[in-house]
């Protein structure tokens, strides 16, 4: 008998890739899809697997306890892999509330919810955001030992969830993981992030906005190498156990703009340096070794993944168009697989 898994946030951007990476991997699985469709969520990208029969969509908000705890007790998951979060920190500067509820109270539901049906594996999918920021020093990274010191209310909800799961653990025996990436990018990534939204402007040839200097280092970690490590933890990972997930792939943010003018061919006179954000933490970096010991190694360089993703986005205008147009958000009412 197959396994069934639920993918909370299986609309967004690395939940949509995972649910793609299970769907070919284990076609003997399961695999629900928990979505509440919010701005960042889009169905549009699962058009080629709606009509599998171990694919089914299912619209809810995970801090809806009634509806949540219904659910678990009607299909009795075996795995849950959560990744439904408020995840963009210039939205949680301006409205933390939102980030609250969703992050925290929603796990909170979700590890009930779970407790109460004795999954065998609660992944909890998260981000070295809430480790704080290091230095420019090349030779310091994030270990899974890194005090947690969350800089943005984004951050913060997340280490606070973070610490739910490890208490839902360590009181009630739950079988849990922790996975903390670092930045992702790669097919479907929502446009108003970095990398798409220098894709989308400079085919555009639109000025690219780029915060303070430009000198914002970030750990770039291909979505499908991403997806492959949640896998990987979600079958052999030691319950309880932190794996920091990175792709030794340091990058300035001005150096990834560049990269992707370059290959496109354009001027860098497109790049507009604007006003930093508030709380702008400035290096992410991740040591990777206790995951790769368990079994895990990145495919992707930075120069591969830039180019399969240049790529990709070129071959797949007509989504990100509907994306920046609003469209997507239509989709879900005359493509529902309720």
């Amino acid at each position: 008998m197959g396994k069934k898994i639920l993918v909370t946030g299986g609309a967004g951007f690395i939940g949509g890739n995972f649910v793609h990476y299970m769907l070919g991997k284990y076609p003997q699985y399961d695999i629900y899809n928990l979505d509440l469709l919010t701005y960042a969520g889009d169905l549009i990208k699962h058009k080629h697997v709606e009509e599998k029969d171990n694919y089914q969509f299912i619209k809810a908000d995970i801090a809806d306890r009634k509806e949540i705890i219904s659910l678990f007790e009607k299909e009795q998951f075996d795995y849950v892999v959560h990744f439904a979060a408020e995840s963009h920190v210039d939205r949680s500067i301006t409205d933390p509330g939102v980030f609250i509820n969703t992050n925290v109270v929603g796990t909170q539901v979700l590890l009930d919810a779970a407790k109460s049906v004795q999954v065998t594996k609660f992944v909890h999918v998260s981000t070295d955001e809430v480790y704080g920021e290091l230095d420019f020093d090349p030779s310091t990274f994030f270990t899974e030992e890194t005090p947690l010191q969350p800089n943005s209310p984004y951050s913060a909800s997340k280490a606070s969830s973070d610490l739910l799961v490890r208490a839902y653990h360590e009181t009630y025996g739950l079988p849990v993981n922790i996975t903390r990436c670092s930045n992702n990018y790669g097919p479907y990534h929502f446009p108003e992030k970095l990398i798409p939204l220098t894709i989308s402007r400079v085919l555009k040839e639109q000025k690219v906005p780029v915060y303070g200097d430009g000198q914002n280092i970030r750990d770039w970690l291909h979505v499908e190498d991403h997806c492959a490590a949640i896998d990987l933890v979600l079958h052999e990972g030691v319950n309880g156990e932190v794996y920091n997930v990175g792709g030794h792939n340091e990058k300035t943010n001005l150096e990834v703009v560049k990269a992707i003018i370059n290959t496109l061919g354009k001027s860098e006179t497109l790049i507009e340096f604007v006003t930093d954000r508030l709380g702008h933490d400035k290096r992410y970096a991740i040591d990777p070794t206790k995951i790769e010991k368990l079994g895990w190694r990145p495919t992707y360089t930075f120069e591969s993944g830039i180019a399969q993703t240049i790529e990709w986005y070129l071959d797949h205008q007509d989504w990100w168009e509907q994306i920046l147009s609003g469209e997507y958000q239509k989709y879900f009412d005359t493509h529902s697989t309720l």
